[in-house]
């Protein structure tokens, strides 16, 4: 589906104007437009203003997304938006290894000299609505700030983890040899070679979604380069018995000037498709010569390495909300995905904007498929669709929000049966941000 084709919301827009502001859509080709669009994104998130050279890479690599932005007519520069959000369709890894189409979200800013007017809720409640009414079922985001999403109705559906491993005091515990064979490249052979890795890993990873060009350039390191960064960065990848890439790393080392034995390693991507891969990549990276700690700041909430060292102590893991999930079309998204438990529940869904709203009757196969139909049955439990879209991926169990308060059991054992049927064989994830 092409996002930008499709029309601005007529609601939102009527909103925006009745307050003296214009809501338009951006050409992603027309560089002078999307130069200033960019300069609005960029100091929305207190980053300096775009280079030349970065408005050149998003002309190239980031046109086919929906550029949208508000204007104020009567401030001295109003061709720079003071507002923007740009959104696409991507592919969202579903518990069985099934994709659900899912509208992307991301650039929300609003300029300071523009907050309490309504502008944040306009553009984001007229993105959902063009989303629904264009037939996508699901919406989702990484945020910089937890607070604002819920009320759109937003849940927190995976986490990442924030790693950092004292190396000295961590060891190693396994002992059986590699079958393949780890090597540097250049960053360019890793953007040109191992995006089918990340392809296959994605694929059996709940809450992955799909990268444009774009976003893999960047985790590649060949692409977003403002800070010229890419210097500094290596790459090892780690091809199989026979000669294919199944995993890879890019990182940096950083100097303890104080002594020079104690390297931080940063992670900047590290992404296997088999076990042997990624046993071989931590192992490489926490026996690397000098280096004292290695960090990971979008890790898995559960990282097998934690497994694979002799001391667990010597890992610090902080955990925080990553992919948020907006459940658009409940019957399209809970038929997407597989059940770990075959039997049926009644849900009530309750959505403030109306795209949710209702109550369904999830029937799940012996075969971990399901059929979900409307209904006016009596509901098993009751929830918002911000839970609901929490709980989808199965990374949260249901009788820790039933005993939050946010889910409401009024069928004894049901929030039970919720989680024995929406429990997922992989902890869902996300690898990066977007």
């Amino acid at each position: 589906m092409d996002a930008k084709q499709l029309p601005l919301d007529r609601t939102s827009a009527d909103a925006l104007s009745a307050g003296g502001l214009r809501l338009g859509l951006v050409d992603g080709t027309d560089r002078d437009a999307l130069a200033a669009w960019d300069e609005a994104d960029y100091r929305g998130f207190h980053d300096r203003r775009p280079e030349p050279e970065t408005i050149d890479e998003h002309v190239r690599h980031t046109a086919h997304r929906r550029i949208v932005g508000v204007w104020d007519d009567g401030i001295p520069e109003p061709n720079v938006p003071v507002a923007t959000v740009s959104t696409w369709v991507g592919d969202l890894t579903v518990p069985g290894g099934a994709t659900l189409p899912s509208w992307a979200v991301s650039s929300v800013t609003v300029a300071p000299t523009h907050r309490r007017r309504g502008v944040a809720r306009a553009m984001l409640e007229g993105e959902l609505r063009t989303a629904a009414a264009a037939g996508v079922p699901m919406a989702s985001l990484t945020v910089s700030e937890a607070t604002i999403y819920e009320r759109y109705g937003f849940g927190p559906a995976t986490q990442t983890a924030d790693l950092t491993i004292d190396v000295r005091r961590a060891g190693w515990a396994r002992t059986e040899a590699s079958t393949g064979r780890l090597a540097f490249v250049s960053l360019q052979t890793v953007a040109d070679t191992c995006r089918d890795v990340f392809e296959r890993a994605r694929l059996n990873t709940p809450g992955e979604m799909s990268m444009d060009d774009f976003i893999w350039g960047q985790r590649a390191g060949v692409l977003g380069d403002r800070d010229k960064k890419s210097a500094s960065l290596r790459a090892v990848r780690y091809d199989d018995a026979d000669g294919v890439p199944q995993g890879f790393v890019v990182y940096s080392l950083k100097a303890d000037h104080s002594d020079f034995s104690n390297h931080t390693v940063d992670i900047r991507y590290l992404r296997a498709a088999t076990d042997d891969a990624y046993a071989a990549i931590w192992r490489f990276l926490l026996k690397l010569d000098l280096v004292g700690t290695v960090k990971n700041e979008v890790a898995t909430a559960d990282e097998p390495v934690l497994w694979m060292i002799r001391d667990q102590r010597a890992a610090t893991v902080v955990l925080r909300d990553h992919h948020w999930l907006r459940i658009l079309d409940v019957k399209s998204a809970l038929e997407a995905r597989r059940y770990a438990r075959p039997g049926w529940l009644t849900l009530r869904i309750e959505d403030r904007l109306g795209f949710a709203s209702g109550t369904y009757r999830l029937d799940v196969r012996a075969d971990g498929s399901a059929e979900v139909e409307t209904t006016d049955a009596a509901p098993d439990l009751s929830m918002d669709v911000a839970t609901l879209s929490a709980l989808y991926l199965g990374g949260w169990r249901t009788s820790t929000l039933a005993h939050a308060g946010r889910v409401t059991e009024l069928t004894e054992g049901a929030a039970r049966r919720f989680d024995e049927a929406f429990r997922a064989d992989e902890a869902p994830t996300l690898s990066f941000w977007y």
